[in-house]
């Protein structure tokens, strides 16, 4: 198999120039630089108003591809923005690329998401839902078989006691989720939509006053379990905050509360293999996560999940 090319700042500088060549500027282009600085390089900032996202093997050229597909079709459904590729193609035989405009704003690990942003939040997963599953199939979506959040919770135990040991979380706490509990909180048949299920802080574009403005990375979307954006919103932008949007977007208890077990289950699961040298994932983050996934809500308080209309 031939080994792909790693992505340089003298690639990126090259393709760029082509690119502004292409478009009529006659300069040499603006700077350009990784936007992180480990990893692959596969993401870059061109100037102060482009990223530049290249596909490091076939398969991410292949996903990125359906993306540029899916994110025409999901952008009339959203009330937030959805980046505009202005040129794609490849930089390396078979690995793609694409030239996005920048949408402007911070993240939701630099911004706290206001009231206001919930109704952005809301008005997202309703969209999601409004999206035609049989035209995200067409384009290549694959549908994806929800998770068992007993299997999930079997797996939280042993984790739990894990950051107990490091004084990080009280095991004690996973107990509120019995066996019967997540029985009754999996996920029902005829449920599935069209799920972001990348749902970080990094991917939302928050404003400093609090508005959602627009969503990143649509590589991942799914047909599937709504609940596991819920999910990813709880460990994004809080429980508190991700339950009040979803449930301003019309969901019930029953998929706001699984969300929010899958999300506490995850946190639980994920800092335990950093701690014990698993994951190479920001300490720091995954610290943040578990206390924005275990914050007390009031929905907790339903003694009877009441069936989806």
């Amino acid at each position: 198999m031939t080994q792909a090319p790693t992505p340089t700042a003298d690639t990126v500088r090259r393709l760029v120039r082509t690119l502004l060549k292409d478009a009529g500027n006659d300069t040499s282009g603006p700077d350009v630089r990784p936007v992180s600085e480990g990893g692959e390089h596969c993401t870059w900032w061109v100037g102060t108003r482009h990223v530049l996202r290249l596909a490091p093997d076939r398969e991410a050229a292949a996903r990125q591809r359906r993306e540029l597909r899916l994110r025409d079709l999901v952008r009339p459904h959203l009330p937030v923005a959805v980046p505009t590729s202005v040129a794609h193609g490849e930089w390396s035989p078979g690995l793609t690329y694409t030239l996005d405009t920048l949408v402007p704003g911070g993240t939701a690990e630099e911004h706290d998401v206001s009231a206001i942003g919930e109704a952005d939040l809301a008005g997202f997963l309703t969209g999601l839902r409004a999206v035609p599953a049989r035209q995200a199939e067409t384009l290549g979506v694959p549908r994806a078989a929800p998770r068992s959040l007993e299997a999930l919770r079997r797996m939280a135990v042993p984790a739990a006691r894990t950051l107990g040991t490091a004084e990080e979380f009280d095991p004690a706490r996973l107990a509120q989720l019995t066996p019967p509990g997540a029985a009754q909180l999996a996920a029902q048949a005829g449920t599935a939509v069209l799920v972001h299920h990348h749902l970080k802080g990094e991917h939302l574009v928050v404003s400093a006053d609090g508005r959602v403005r627009g969503v990143l990375d649509w590589t991942g979307v799914v047909l599937g379990d709504p609940a596991e954006d819920i999910a990813g919103l709880a460990l994004a932008v809080g429980s508190g905050a991700a339950v009040r949007a979803a449930t301003l977007a019309g969901y019930g208890a029953r998929p706001c509360l699984r969300g929010l077990w899958l999300a506490r289950c995850d946190s639980v699961i994920r800092l335990a293999e950093r701690i014990e040298g698993r994951d190479d994932s920001s300490l720091e983050l995954l610290q943040t996560q578990l206390q924005r996934a275990w914050e007390a809500i009031l929905l907790e308080r339903v003694t009877e999940l009441r069936e989806d209309g």
